[in-house]
């Protein structure tokens, strides 16, 4: 006969925590292929470059929504739909500052990076509860993006811009979730044999 050892996740937690997983998991792989895609597609600032460095923003836009209809109850999900709001605003300033060449573009992407950035950072300190694995690959990812996003504008004022940074943050970004993910999967399985 097994004996219980700790209190089991509640059914909401458990239910978030799989959520985020597949959110994370997907949201780390998504980002992969989009920078392996655009490392070879972005030697001029043409309208298949363009298209990409909109999707990039959108991807976390629509990641932002579907984090906030999964953890309805968070305490973070106003920063969540912020998140979104300032993703889907960046996609298009994204996009028009394209036809100005690379250094408007990695001014846009490097103001969106900070924010951003500092957004993960509030969301991931909020969720650095042990049931959701600590969060520290997010709150890591989001501090990186912040300062990243400094460098890139610091970048932007030079004599010689280049986006060729924009597929290693999205590769880095990728890496970070994942972990995350992996993380979430472990602490998943922990807990079911804790509670067994």
């Amino acid at each position: 006969m097994s004996t219980q050892t700790s209190t089991p996740p509640t059914p909401a937690v458990a239910g978030e925590r799989s959520s985020l997983l597949r959110l994370y998991l997907g949201r780390g792989v998504l980002a992969v292929a989009w920078a392996l895609v655009f490392a070879g597609a972005h030697e001029d600032v043409d309208a298949l470059a363009i298209t990409l460095l909109v999707v990039y923003p959108l991807i976390d836009a629509v990641s932002s929504l579907i984090d906030y209809r999964a953890v309805p109850d968070g305490s973070e999900r106003r920063v969540t739909a912020f998140n979104g709001v300032l993703s889907t605003l960046a996609a298009v300033a994204i996009g028009i500052a394209g036809a100005g060449g690379e250094a408007p573009v990695l001014h846009v992407f490097g103001a969106w990076a900070v924010i951003s950035g500092a957004a993960q950072v509030i969301v991931g300190v909020r969720r650095r509860g042990p049931e959701l694995g600590g969060q520290w690959p997010t709150l890591v990812s989001g501090g990186l993006s912040f300062v990243v996003g400094i460098f890139y504008n610091i970048q932007a004022a030079g004599d010689d811009p280049s986006l060729d940074v924009l597929s290693v943050y999205a590769t880095g970004g990728g890496v970070w979730f994942v972990l995350q993910a992996l993380l979430l999967g472990w602490k998943s399985r922990q807990m079911r044999t804790r509670t067994v």
